[in-house]
């Protein structure tokens, strides 16, 4: 295996909690308001440190989407999804951009989420961005 390169960030930035490999700045947040099976997770115009899994279709509360899971290069946990194709015209903004589970990741302020009792169970998506 090729040597790993890790980009580190500087700012408000979300890590991975089980490794804290730098994943994404606070500033890159698109929308706070989408949901996975653990909770709150955050939509992001750019993520590092990640790789990508196959492209699968997946219908989501929004309809059906193409997207890949995306692993911590640090650790190779699962942290999200990537949006590659939104089937539906309005959900096009969604396209090329990643979705962080908070579940999943630490704070700006080190902090960790914790899955709640009302965790949304079902698909994943946004109620609305």
């Amino acid at each position: 295996m090729g040597r790993l390169f890790v980009v580190h960030l500087e700012g408000k930035i979300y890590s991975c909690k089980h490794c804290r490999t730098h994943l994404a700045l606070y500033e890159d947040i698109v929308s706070k308001a989408f949901h996975s099976r653990h909770g709150k997770a955050y939509l992001f115009s750019k993520v590092v440190n990640v790789s990508a899994g196959e492209n699968e279709d997946r219908p989501m509360l929004t309809g059906m989407h193409t997207v890949a899971d995306i692993f911590c290069v640090g650790c190779g946990s699962i942290v999200g999804w990537k949006y590659e194709i939104a089937h539906d015209k309005s959900q096009k903004y969604k396209e090329g951009k990643s979705v962080l589970e908070r579940y999943k990741v630490s704070g700006p302020d080190g902090n960790n989420y914790w899955v709640s009792h009302e965790a949304h169970v079902g698909g994943s998506d946004a109620d609305d961005a």
